[in-house]
């Protein structure tokens, strides 16, 4: 065995802060076994840094991790805030909110996420986790692991993110209480809603029996408030003066999340040779929001009179317009989903070198929507005698501000007696007739199940230098279904109108001008039976067309080498190991088409499958090049599964019954068409190299620079595929009549163009990493507690097929700089980042791609540990005050050739939290 000695520091930062990581390097827990080493207390926000720094420096793999100040505290109010603050991670805000996540470039979706190693289910539409609703306060560690591992069975292609909860038998024994209390800047712009909210968490931890058996028990709760005011443009029209706002649907949001969490831990060690642990995790989460305001039509597509006053270089930017009927909405959304979790981990020591492992894991996830559309305006549509609105307006760095017409009276939104409850354009299918629809419901629900076993014997070995044998087996059974669901409503006074039942208040539209709208429960109207709903899926396709399950069978069999020797002076240590997964993949759905004549949606069962086996080899390597100094370098493969809403099989066909298409022989101007998944997607792939240099010059400060480069060798776009209609052709109904002969017309062609995802597609993703914390006592003892903690991330990437890679930001840039000492905690943290691909929820709540242009987030943090203040009777109490988005940054989307075409604007304010951490 070769002589290494880590410093004294780090070893017992490992040593305390550890006990529940398996994936240690052997030799730093070889280390810390061999050494006497004084246990060093550290806590706070420096605790937290030299934690971490310590086991980043102990790892063979390139990470990044996380460490809690205290049991219960992560540096920051949310899991994905605290993540968007390390290198090559940056964090995506949606709702006003910190919830998304890119890992070097790719977002969540491409991101393996695990929970103490085994893989977590998420709570969204597809694989991807969103890290905002997993509560800190069960954290104890967060790794990032950025090169691949043949013992990491959860993995993806833009990394790993392992989340860790406390070891109860290695932690102190507590009982800590956290409590905020949150207030948003700006007050509630919806009657129904206010702009206060709060944080409450328990956290336990105990041991009993000699110490053989530890519990540790974490219970949490919060309501966070969230406040909204957003522009969207339909678009820009062309008009004789030029490009001019096309329409818009501009509204007040009021948000209020809701989550309570429980998560409890046994972990008994009857014997030195046996220890067990049971993990099982509740959430039970609820985000409830109202969004109110107008929607409609601009001069050009929205039929009024209008005159230009204002043109700027081929921008209408001012007019006035009058002779259209505005639409009021009052939408509101209600999503609700419940996640349970339990795992069994056995470790039994078979001898003094080796270990036998079993670990057993059972998740599930349900999850609904419900999103009402409610319209309401001066009368339903085709009423005589409707007043018509009148505006000025002007656009704005922030979409468009409204102002008085110069010569014509406007419409009071806010007159109860003028606003009636019915759709004041004529949105209607045919199936509920053209005027008669007053509003629409999205209602999809998900189910999600994941069970896996996982067996594995790893031990000591002294064959050259080779000093670790790890070997296992895991299985892993996983469905998730779709049941996409929506009704047309219409209101009971139809054909006529009628006054809203019960108005709330009004909602305030005066960041585009306009004094208001009226608001009113437009949810509790339609879970009353207030309104007549009519099934969408009678007559739309994408209903049955976008209703699933998929199905995935995975065995995984590994091999990981431990790898300790000495090269010229140099110490070496890393791994080498194989996976080689097995893959049984299946899903069924519904293939439909409209039919003619009537327009009903006829809809046939399909299904579709897949089996494969992939190898997968890594390499990981780490030199000492000097005492704490390191160049640690990866190769491997390494795979992200396919998108779960890609797998489905389902497709929709269409056929034009346009006689010029129905004649034509080309494939491109035929009459058939179609959209499909593929239920046969093979996993995203790449090759990945990595190289990286770390400094670690003090025992709480180090230096970092990386290189890693992705060539993505099996990537998925969606595209269109020339596809054989011919079991589809169904003869006397796919057909025309020549209006002048009477001849039936058969289809010429029956090739058409079906939209799909496909495999195939190659590109690269490569990368620059710097990242340094910097304590200040290193310049002088005056500024003992002060330091900085930054990190820059320069990427970039690109599709063969010129495609881009969804989360890639080309720059990317964290900084915190932080005071501690004599009980004094103070922190200013802010990341930023460029523009990249994302999504969000368009017509039927379907995910859209969309560009964001990025932003800059500034948090900061004042507080006092009374534990320093030698009050005996405050000691364990620590009081903070948070201030989240400091500089009230929006989130802005435009045109990419020209920013004046603002497509979304949203501003949502800053967020204050008071908060109190007692520990007993």
């Amino acid at each position: 065995m070769l002589n290494f000695k880590p410093n004294k520091v780090a070893l017992a930062l490992v040593s305390t802060g550890l006990m529940a990581m398996s994936s240690v390097s052997s030799a730093a827990e070889e280390a810390v076994a061999e050494q006497e080493v004084e246990v060093i207390e550290v806590t706070g926000i420096r605790g937290s840094l030299q934690k971490a720094q310590a086991i980043k420096m102990s790892t063979n793999s390139i990470v990044e991790v996380l460490s809690a100040e205290d049991i219960g505290k992560l540096p920051d109010t949310s899991v994905a805030e605290s993540l968007s603050r390390l290198p090559g991670l940056s964090g995506e805000r949606r709702n006003g909110r910190t919830s998304g996540l890119s890992v070097r470039g790719f977002n969540e979706n491409y991101v393996g996420t695990s929970l103490n190693g085994r893989e977590l289910l998420g709570m969204g539409d597809n694989r991807g986790v969103e890290y905002d609703l997993y509560p800190t306060e069960i954290v104890s560690n967060i790794i990032v692991y950025k090169t691949p591992e043949a013992g990491l069975v959860s993995q993806g292609i833009g990394g790993t993110i392992d989340l860790q909860t406390v070891s109860p038998l290695n932690a102190d024994s507590t009982f800590t209480i956290n409590a905020d209390y949150e207030q948003n800047a700006e007050d509630a712009a919806n009657p129904d809603y206010d702009n206060n909210g709060h944080r409450l968490s328990f956290n336990w931890v105990d041991q009993f029996a000699d110490d053989t058996l530890g519990l540790a028990l974490t219970v949490a709760t919060q309501e966070t408030p969230r406040q909204e005011q957003q522009f969207r443009a339909w678009g820009y029209a062309d008009s004789d003066d030029g490009k001019i706002l096309g329409g818009h649907d501009s509204f007040v949001r009021s948000a209020m999340l809701e989550r309570d969490s429980i998560a409890a831990i046994v972990e008994w060690a009857p014997t030195d040779n046996l220890i067990l642990q049971l993990d099982a995790l509740y959430i039970d989460f609820k985000e409830s929001d109202v969004r109110r305001g107008l929607e409609e039509g601009g001069p050009e597509w929205g039929g009024a009179n209008y005159t230009v006053t204002e043109v700027e270089d081929g921008l209408v930017t001012s007019g006035y317009w009058d002779g259209f009927h505005s639409v009021i909405r009052n939408d509101a959304r209600s999503q609700e989903a419940d996640l349970t979790t339990f795992g069994l981990n056995v470790e039994y020591s078979l001898t003094d070198n080796w270990t036998l492992e079993a670990d057993v894991s059972t998740g599930d996830v349900e999850k609904s929507l419900f999103d009402v559309e409610s319209y309401s305006g001066v009368g339903r549509a085709g009423m005589p005698d409707r007043p018509t609105a009148a505006r000025s307006w002007e656009m704005t760095s922030t979409g468009v501000m409204y102002s008085d017409h110069p010569t014509l009276p406007g419409v009071d939104y806010t007159d109860e007696s003028l606003i009636r409850l019915a759709g004041p354009q004529a949105w209607g299918a045919p199936i509920i007739g053209g005027d008669a629809q007053d509003g629409f419901v999205n209602r999809p629900e998900f189910e999600e199940s994941l069970d896996s076993i996982r067996l594995s014997v790893n031990g000591v070995v002294e064959w050259g230098p080779i000093s670790a044998v790890e070997a296992g087996i895991m299985y892993s059974d996983r469905s998730k279904s779709k049941l996409n669901e929506g009704d047309y409503l219409t209101a009971p006074s139809y054909p006529n109108d009628a006054p809203i039942p019960e108005v709330l208040g009004v909602a305030d539209l005066s960041f585009i001008g306009i004094n208001g709208v009226l608001a009113y429960d437009s949810l509790g109207l339609f879970k009353s039976g207030y309104y007549t709903a009519t099934e969408a899926s009678l007559v739309q396709n994408d209903r049955l067309g976008d209703t699933y399950t998929v199905d995935e069978e995975i065995t995984t069999l590994y091999g990981k080498l431990d790898i300790e020797t000495e090269f010229a002076g140099i110490y070496v240590n890393g791994n080498f190991g194989v996976q080689v997964i097995d893959v049984d993949q299946s899903s069924t759905g519904f293939s439909t088409t409209t039919e003619e004549g009537t327009g009903n949606t006829l809809a046939t069962a399909v299904s579709g499958n897949d089996s494969y086996t992939d190898v997968l080899p890594t390499l990981n390597l780490s030199f000492e090049i000097a005492e704490n100094q390191f160049i640690r370098t990866a190769i491997g493969k390494v795979q992200s599964r396919p998108r779960m809403d890609q797998m489905k099989p389902n497709n929709q066909f269409g056929f034009s019954f346009n006689q010029n298409q129905v004649e034509s022989t080309d494939p491109e101007n035929g009459p058939w068409s179609g959209s499909a998944g593929n239920p046969t997607l093979k996993p995203l792939e790449a090759n990945q190299f990595d190289l990286s240099y770390e400094n670690y010059f003090a025992d709480d400060g180090y230096f970092a620079a990386a290189f890693f480069y992705k060539d993505l060798t099996n990537w998925h776009r969606s595209g269109n595929v020339l596809t054989d209609f011919s079991e589809e052709y169904i003869p006397g109904y796919h057909q025309v009549t020549d209006p002048d002969t009477g001849e039936i017309i058969t289809p010429q062609t029956f090739e058409g163009f079906v939209s799909t995802t496909t495999d195939g597609f190659e590109g690269f993703v490569r990368g620059y990493e710097l990242q340094a914390s910097l304590p200040f006592h290193l310049f002088a003892d005056a500024l003992d507690g002060f330091g900085v903690v930054g990190s820059a991330t320069f990427l970039d990437g690109a599709l063969d097929d010129g495609g881009r890679i969804p989360g890639l930001s080309e720059e990317s840039y964290s900084f915190t700089a932080y005071y501690e000492n004599s009980g004094f905690e103070i922190r200013l943290s802010g990341t930023k980042r460029d523009e990249f691909l994302t999504e969000a929820r368009g017509l039927s709540l379907m995910l859209q791609e969309f560009e964001s242009l990025g932003g800059e987030l500034w948090d900061a943090q004042i507080g006092y540990d009374f534990s320093e203040s030698g009050i005996d009777s405050l000691d364990g109490l620590r009081v903070t005050f948070k201030v989240q988005n400091l500089t009230e940054e929006d989130d802005i989307q435009a045109d990419a050739a020209d920013s004046r075409f603002v497509t979304l604007y949203q501003y949502y304010g800053a967020n204050y939290l008071l908060g109190i951490n007692y520990e007993f």
